[in-house]
C-alpha cells in the first residue's frame, strides 16, 4: 500500500526478487507509474520497473501480507482503501513513523493481524515522482505484538527476506518502534525549529547544546512510557544531531521547505500528548509541535483556496 519513497523502494526490490507483489495506489500515482514506470535512481542506480498496479475498486480477495507504507496524513483514507484486501489470514506490516497508527489499525482489523514494523531507508521522491536513493540504508524489521499466528509470521518473514534489503524478525518490535520514533522526532525538531541541516545548526553558538536538549526531551518521554531507548541507539541519535558539517536533514524538514503536508500529529503531537499524560516537561517539543501545526494549517488552507 503506497508507492512513494519508502513503499516504492521496498516494493520494487520485492518485484526484482520475483515475489508476487502488487501495488495499491491512488489514481494520480497510478497514472505516473503508467507513464514513467517505477524508477529508482541515485548512488549509481538506474532501475525502471513496470509493476502490477491496482486501485481499491480492483480488490476482489484478501492478500497474504500488506506492507503499509503511506504517510500518516493519508492513513485514514489508506485504511479504507485497503479494507477489502484484509482477511482473517492476512498480516499487515505498517512502517509509519510513531506508534499512533497501531491502535487505529488494530481497532479496525484486529490485534493479531497487525504487526509492528520499522523501516530504515534513505530515499526521497523527485519532481518527476522517481525514487532517489540518498544513502545505502535499506532495512526492514517487524514482529508480532500479540495474537499473531507463529506459522503465518514465519511465512511472512520468508517472503520478505532475501529480496535486496536486510530484514529481521524482532522479538521487541514495540521498543524498536519507540527508538526510531525518538530518532525521527529528534532530527525533525532540530532541523525544523532551526530551519537548517544538522551541520548548520551545530555551526552556530549553542547549536550542539540545543540539539542535545532535544534528544534528552524525546528520550525522557520514551523512558517514562516504559520504552527507554537503549544506550547504543541513544548515543547514535545524539551523534547524528551533533555532527559537525553534517548535511543531515529530516523528511519533515524537506516537506516544510517544499510546502507539503507534514506528519506533525503522528510524530510530534502524539509524543507531546503522551508526555503530558506522563507528567514529562517537553518545552522544545511543544515549540516544534506548534510551529509544524502552523505550517500544516497553511498547507491545508492553501488547498481549500
Amino acid at each position: 500500500m503506497g508507492a512513494g519513497a519508502t513503499g516504492g523502494y521496498f516494493g520494487a526490490r520485492l518485484v526484482q526478487a520475483g515475489r508476487d507483489a502488487t501495488f495499491l495506489v491512488r489514481s494520480e500515482r497510478a497514472a505516473r507509474l503508467a507513464q514513467r514506470g517505477l524508477r529508482i535512481t541515485g548512488l549509481g542506480e538506474r532501475t525502471v520497473l513496470r509493476p502490477r498496479v491496482i486501485d481499491a475498486q480492483d480488490i476482489d480477495s484478501p492478500y497474504d501480507v500488506i506492507l503499509l507504507a503511506v504517510k500518516a496524513t493519508g492513513l485514514e483514507q489508506a485504511v479504507d482503501d485497503m479494507a477489502r484486501a484484509v482477511g482473517p489470514g492476512s498480516l499487515i506490516v505498517p512502517v509509519l513513523n510513531g506508534v499512533r497508527h497501531i491502535d487505529m489499525l488494530a481497532a479496525r482489523f484486529g490485534d493479531g493481524v497487525v504487526l509492528g514494523g520499522v523501516a530504515k531507508v534513505a530515499t526521497t521522491l523527485d519532481a518527476q515522482g522517481d525514487i532517489v536513493r540518498l544513502a545505502d540504508v535499506q532495512d526492514l524489521r517487524y514482529g508480532a505484538r500479540g495474537g499473531t499466528s507463529p506459522a503465518r509470521l514465519r511465512e511472512a518473514h520468508r517472503v520478505l527476506s532475501d529480496a535486496g534489503f536486510s530484514t529481521r524478525l524482532s522479538a521487541h518490535i514495540d521498543s524498536e518502534m519507540w527508538s526510531k520514533w525518538i530518532f525521527i522526532a529528534s532530527v525533525g525538531a532540530v532541523t525544523c525549529l532551526m530551519r537548517g541541516s544538522v551541520g548548520e545548526v551545530v555551526a552556530v553558538p549553542g547549536g550542539a547544546a540545543f540539539a542535545k536538549n532535544v534528544v534528552e526531551e524525546c528520550a525522557s518521554v520514551a523512558a517514562a512510557a516504559g520504552y527507554p531507548v537503549p544506550d547504543p541507539a541513544l548515543r547514535q541519535t545524539l551523534a547524528s544531531v551533533t555532527e559537525e558539517g553534517s548535511p543531515l536533514t529530516s523528511s519533515l524538514y524537506r516537506d516544510v521547505l517544499e510546502g507539503r503536508s507534514a506528519e506533525v500529529e503522528h510524530i510530534f503531537g502524539d509524543l507531546v500528548y503522551r508526555a503530558n499524560l506522563l507528567g514529562v516537561a517537553v518545552p522544545l517539543l511543544d515549540l516544534a509541535t506548534m510551529q509544524l501545526r502552523l505550517h500544516q494549517n497553511r498547507v491545508e488552507g492553501a488547498r481549500v483556496r
